[in-house]
C-alpha cells in the first residue's frame, strides 16, 4: 500500500526551488503474532495444559500469511530527517556566512548538496565542504582568529571547525585515493543558500568523482551516484569525468551498470559513447594474459573489509611503494 506523503517543507534549510514532494513507504511492524502452537494431549499431558492455557488467554489469534504481510502502512512523522537542531543550525549558519565572508573558496557536498540536486531527504551529523589543501590551512587559521576550535584531524584529507559536539568538515581529499580537490572544481559550481548563506555546491562531476570510491562494509555510496546520474545527467561533463577517472576505468564502468540496472528505462542517460569507450576497454582487456602480479584493489574501497587479502593472502596492496613491491622479485 503507498502513501504519498506531503514534505513540501523539507528540507526548510534550503531555498523554496530546492524543496519538494516525497513519496515513501514506511511499513510499521508486525503486531498480533504468536506462533502456531499444536501438542498431541495423550502424549504430552503437562505441556497439552499449558498450550491449552496460552491458547485461553484473549490474545488475538494469528493473522494468515497473506494479512501479516498486507499490515497497514503508517506514516511517519512529519518534517524534515535533514532539519537540524536549533544550535546546530545557529552554528551551521554562523561558519558557512563566515566562510563565505572569509573570500577563502569552499564548495559544499555531502547530504545538503545532494539535497539541493535530487531533494532526496535524510539524516546528517554535520556539514562537508570541499577545499584545496592550502586554502583548508588558511581556513583554520581564519576560524581560529575569531575564537573557533580548529583540528587537522588528518592532514591527508581532513580538517575541522568545531563547538563542543557540532563540527564542519572541511576535505581536501578523498581518504583511499587521490581525489584532491583542484581549481577545476571551482569552474562552473552552481550557487545555493544554505542556512542563510550564499554557498557554491560542488558540481555535479566532482560529486560523483568524490562518492565513487565509497563502497565500504559500513558505508556504500552508489546509491548517491545513481542519484545524481538520474537527476544531473545534462550537467555531468563525462569527458571530464572519463579523464578523472582513467585510471580506474572500470569503477566508473561498474557505477554506469548499476545505473543501467537500477533504472533500466533511463539508459539513455549515459551517452552511448562513453559506454562503447569502456566496453571496448574491456573487451580488450579480456584478450590479454592476466597480470602476474597479485594485486588487491579492494583497499582503496575499504581498507578495513580487504585487509585480510593483504595481510594474510598473498595480495600486494594496490598504494604504497609499487617499485619497492618488486624489490625481491
Amino acid at each position: 500500500m503507498r502513501r504519498s506523503l506531503d514534505l513540501s517543507a523539507v528540507p526548510t534549510c534550503f531555498s523554496a526551488r530546492a524543496r519538494r514532494e516525497f513519496s515513501t513507504d514506511v511499513v510499521s511492524g508486525l503486531s498480533g503474532f504468536e506462533p502456531s502452537l499444536s501438542l498431541d494431549s495423550r502424549a504430552h499431558p503437562p505441556q497439552a495444559a499449558a498450550v491449552a492455557a496460552f491458547r485461553g488467554r484473549n490474545r488475538p489469534l494469528p493473522l494468515p500469511l497473506r494479512g501479516r504481510m498486507n499490515v497497514e502502512v503508517q506514516s511517519r512523522p512529519k518534517g524534515s530527517l535533514i532539519q537540524p537542531s536549533p544550535a546546530a543550525e545557529a552554528f551551521y549558519s554562523e561558519v558557512l556566512k563566515m566562510m563565505a565572508e572569509s573570500q577563502i573558496p569552499f564548495l559544499v557536498s555531502g547530504t545538503y548538496a545532494l539535497a539541493s540536486y535530487t531533494g532526496i531527504d535524510r539524516p546528517t551529523k554535520d556539514v562537508d565542504v570541499f577545499a584545496k589543501a592550502g586554502d583548508a590551512l588558511k581556513m583554520l587559521h581564519y576560524f581560529k582568529e575569531h575564537d573557533f576550535d580548529v583540528e587537522i584531524v588528518d592532514e591527508r584529507w581532513l580538517y575541522r571547525v568545531t563547538r563542543g559536539e557540532l563540527f564542519v568538515d572541511i576535505i581536501t581529499n578523498m581518504p583511499t585515493v587521490t581525489t584532491h580537490v583542484t581549481d577545476d572544481w571551482f569552474a562552473g559550481a552552481p550557487e545555493a543558500t544554505l542556512f542563510d548563506a550564499k554557498v557554491r555546491l560542488v558540481p555535479p562531476t566532482q560529486f560523483i568523482w568524490s562518492k565513487i570510491f565509497v563502497q565500504d562494509h559500513h558505508r556504500y555510496d552508489m546509491a548517491d551516484v545513481a542519484h545524481m546520474i538520474l537527476k544531473k545527467h545534462q550537467e555531468i561533463d563525462w569527458r571530464q569525468l572519463l579523464s578523472h577517472m582513467e585510471l580506474y576505468w572500470e569503477v566508473l564502468l561498474i557505477a554506469l551498470l548499476n545505473f543501467r540496472f537500477v533504472y533500466p528505462s533511463e539508459r539513455h542517460c549515459v551517452p552511448r559513447w562513453l559506454m562503447e569507450e569502456l566496453l571496448e576497454r574491456l573487451h580488450d582487456q579480456a584478450d590479454m594474459k592476466g597480470p602476474g602480479k597479485k594485486v588487491c584493489r579492494g583497499r582503496i574501497f575499504s581498507p578495513r573489509d580487504y585487509s585480510i587479502d593483504v595481510d594474510e593472502w598473498g595480495f600486494s596492496d594496490a598504494v604504497g611503494n609499487l617499485e619497492e613491491q618488486y624489490a625481491c622479485d
